[in-house]
């Protein structure tokens, strides 16, 4: 069978005007004259940024590197990772057990969720800390034994709860409420005709939920997570109300103690800078984990870029021959 077009033959096609059929067609690049600038003033800018850093004498940087890895500045850092790391896994646990409840068919526990969402999201942070710090005004004892019954053992509030567990308490339980609202949200995010397909299919429930939606879901946590732990990382500095010796608290009592607070203010804000990248780091890390087989692009971040970069660099130069 033979089909027929009315295009014609590439022979019969009209050269370029100016030239044979084999003349070049001149391609002029897209210009961009307002992004390049843009380019230039923010280079500008930032290198008057670099230059008040390094100039000005009034930053104090022999006094920065001086007190930067101070044994009381690494410990009250050590403190405030600490306070991350357990507000952060109090928070995603019971988080994710509110969060199941919201979801849950029984209208008590979508109640008692919503309730205890409402409340901690209500009340802000630094008030929730002063109250489980003085909880012994309320309550002198805490025992334990059968619901408005007798008690088999007690303890006192006062001894039971010190500044560190109250600290540990009132960032947990606050940030349950954010991580709540945010395993929900991933949840709901998974289309339900995955779900129906995988009955349809007779999948078992816990399958259904460990192979199919956890993995989907996790996309959309973990950037939003990984969030609320940078955000709660900062946060612990609310703490010094307990007059706990986090960091700023600590940089607040040497300043207060020498007079030098900029080079003070400096140090806490490097480590925490410091701090915050490695939990970028690793957020990325587990989003490219858990985005593989997607069709989104995760970019990577530029410190992880620029140590690949130099880490090739140095392969290939010992690999050349001497």
């Amino acid at each position: 069978m033979t089909i027929r077009t009315s295009e014609p033959a590439p022979s019969a096609w009209p050269a370029p005007a100016g030239g044979g059929p084999t003349a070049a067609v001149r391609v002029l690049p897209a210009r961009h004259p307002w992004r390049w600038l843009a380019t230039a003033a923010v280079a500008v800018l930032a290198a008057m940024a670099v230059n008040a850093l390094v100039t000005n004498p009034a930053w104090d940087w022999p006094t920065v590197g001086e007190f930067l890895f101070s044994a009381t500045i690494l410990d009250s850092l050590w403190l405030t990772v600490r306070l991350t790391l357990v507000g952060t896994a109090i928070g995603l646990v019971l988080g994710t057990v509110l969060a199941l409840m919201r979801m849950s068919s029984n209208p008590l526990l979508r109640a008692v969720s919503f309730a205890y969402i409402s409340v901690f999201r209500s009340v802000p942070l630094i008030l929730q800390l002063l109250f489980w710090y003085n909880l012994a005004i309320l309550y002198e004892r805490i025992g334990l034994g059968v619901p408005f019954g007798p008690q088999f053992v007690s303890f006192s509030t006062q001894d039971l709860i010190g500044p560190v567990t109250a600290a540990f308490l009132g960032l947990g339980l606050h940030q349950a409420a954010y991580f709540a609202e945010i395993v929900r949200s991933g949840f709901l995010a998974v289309d339900p005709g995955q779900r129906e397909a995988a009955a349809a299919l007779g999948i078992p429930r816990a399958r259904q939920f460990w192979r199919i939606q956890l993995p989907q879901a996790l996309r959309i946590i973990v950037p939003t997570t990984g969030n609320e732990v940078i955000g709660l990382l900062k946060g612990t500095s609310v703490v010094y109300v307990m007059a706990l010796p986090e960091l700023f608290y600590q940089v607040q009592v040497v300043y207060n103690r020498t007079g030098q607070v900029i080079p003070l203010l400096l140090v806490a804000a490097v480590w925490y800078f410091v701090l915050t990248t490695v939990l970028s780091a690793l957020q990325w890390v587990v989003e490219r984990h858990y985005g593989r087989g997607s069709s989104r692009t995760h970019q990577e971040p530029a410190l992880l870029r620029w140590a690949r970069t130099v880490r090739a660099r140095r392969t290939r130069r010992s690999e050349v021959p001497r």
